[in-house]
């Protein structure tokens, strides 16, 4: 009889390398989970104690310097760290971000005024912008483009579950206690993640770069982007939008963003990751989710207050009603990530959330404000929303090939911030113009001025719901992205 070479050996090793490879994954995802909870839960714990913190400290208009100071921060610092990380490994650059982080919420608990909290809350941000860019990155390393998929859908639970506890936890923080809490309570659990990247510091991979960092690129990407923001979020209120003042900082900023193409155009290691956006795949992924971001944020951050001061809830209700808006979120994104792994084609898949989205919000413009009309619209605008951000994280990394993950990663979580600011900036320039000299604050005590602040959320709303139709042209633009079944964990763009 003709013997048979043995094949337990090479089925036991193969189950062996799977095996290793689920152990790795999940002491990354352990170890990265909460400096990306982090950095998604900070950005919404604020929404629904903002008319609280106005009332301590005053100017409910320049409260949305809060949310601006913080994501104009990250937006500065992450493609950085998205070179420093390829350079010096993430692990260690993501435990810095972390402590910078630590140190910005320990001000922020501290703080005694509203600018002394607007610094803080930068200096927070200057860490913040690291924890989900060099989370992202150390993932993207040792995951494979097709189990990538299935990774970016526990990531974007993750993110949403912040999003979703988020304001809850900020309403019954703020209704039971101080607010001050919501930035303390950050220390032990920084201190947690600090202990938990410590066990990956075997996993720092670096990629040698050529060149210093290009710091003229960022302190003019500092001052264009901040200049920016305080013309959109100043005009209508410290000065009209047909003034001297506003036509001086217009050109100012116009000049600023002219001078930083041209020093990146020309800088051997530009600090904006232009030849990444010069990939069609990637420019259009970038304008989607610019899109997106300024969506979702300026309802995250202003639908609270709506709540709170047009149909009166108090601070731990306007949380407990925002929940349908982020539980849509977390569906959306699950259900997007099933989608991937079953059809292996998921650029189709943000065209239709957003329009969904867009519907959602046009419906919160057009009917009579009611708190179960929100909830059912609230919910279908997140589900829309929840489509977008694992889907152009793959087509980012993938079309960015390995070597510049750190890159790609940097690419989405910038231009996800990027959006954050603008529609935070945005909205609130938007509602605060349109209701003149009416006192938001006091709109319950005055009817003239309830009619005002309700007209002119319903206006934000429907610009909102604009905002996402354009995204979703440009998510229409991205080329399908499909699977190679032949060569498992491959992915490709069609042509």
């Amino acid at each position: 009889m003709t013997e048979t070479a043995p094949t337990a050996p090479p089925s036991a090793a193969r189950i062996e390398a799977v095996a290793a490879a689920r152990r790795r994954f999940r002491r990354l995802f352990g170890a990265v989970m909460l400096p990306m909870f982090l950095a998604a839960v900070d950005q919404t714990l604020l929404a629904t104690a903002t008319p609280v913190i106005s009332r301590e400290f005053g100017g409910l208009r320049d409260t949305s310097w809060l949310a601006v100071s913080y994501l104009l921060a990250s937006v500065i610092v992450v493609p950085l760290y998205g070179q420093l990380g390829d350079q010096f490994g993430r692990r260690k650059l993501l435990s810095l971000a972390t402590a910078v982080f630590a140190l910005g919420s320990l001000g922020c608990g501290l703080a005694t005024g509203l600018w002394w909290l607007v610094a803080a809350r930068t200096l927070q941000g200057l860490g913040g912008g690291g924890l989900m860019t060099l989370s992202q990155a150390l993932i993207g390393e040792v995951v494979s483009p097709q189990r990538r998929a299935r990774s970016q859908g526990w990531f974007a639970i993750v993110f949403t579950l912040a999003s979703v506890g988020g304001p809850v936890i900020g309403g019954l923080v703020v209704h039971h206690a101080s607010w001050r809490w919501l930035f303390l309570v950050n220390l032990p659990l920084c201190a947690l993640a600090l202990w938990r990247l410590h066990a990956l510091r075997a996993d720092d991979v670096l990629h040698e770069r050529k060149g210093p960092p290009d710091l003229q690129g960022m302190l003019l990407f500092a001052l264009a982007m901040g200049l920016s923001l305080f013309w959109l979020s100043s005009a209508g209120h410290r000065f009209d939008w047909l003034s001297a003042t506003s036509a001086t900082l217009l050109a100012a900023t116009a000049g600023l963003w002219a001078l930083l193409l041209r020093v990146e155009r020309l800088s051997a290691r530009p600090f904006l990751p232009i030849e990444l956006v010069r990939l069609p795949p990637v420019r259009y992924a970038v304008l989607t989710v610019v899109g997106f971001a300024s969506a979702m944020f300026a309802m995250v951050f202003y639908l609270p207050i709506y709540l709170q001061l047009s149909l009166h809830a108090d601070a731990a209700e306007a949380g407990l009603l925002l929940l349908p808006l982020t539980a849509g979120i977390v569906g959306g994104a699950t259900l997007t990530s099933r989608l991937i792994v079953w059809t292996g084609r998921p650029t189709a898949i943000p065209v239709g959330g957003l329009l969904l989205a867009a519907a959602g919000l046009l419906g919160m413009a057009l009917l009579p404000p009611d708190k179960r009309m929100l909830i059912a619209l609230g919910f279908a605008t997140g589900l829309g929303l929840g489509s977008v951000m694992s889907v152009m994280q793959i087509v980012t990394q993938t079309a960015s090939g390995p070597a510049r993950l750190g890159a790609a990663a940097a690419t989405m979580s910038l231009a996800r911030t990027l959006g954050s600011s603008i529609g935070a900036s945005a909205f609130g320039a938007l509602i605060f113009g349109l209701m003149g000299s009416s006192d938001a604050l006091h709109a319950a005590q005055d009817p003239h001025a309830q009619q005002d602040l309700r007209i002119a959320f319903e206006i934000g709303f429907a610009c909102a719901g604009a905002v996402c139709v354009l995204a979703a042209w440009a998510a229409s633009r991205v080329p399908p992205l499909r699977f190679d079944a032949s060569a498992p964990g491959r992915a490709d763009l069609a042509d």
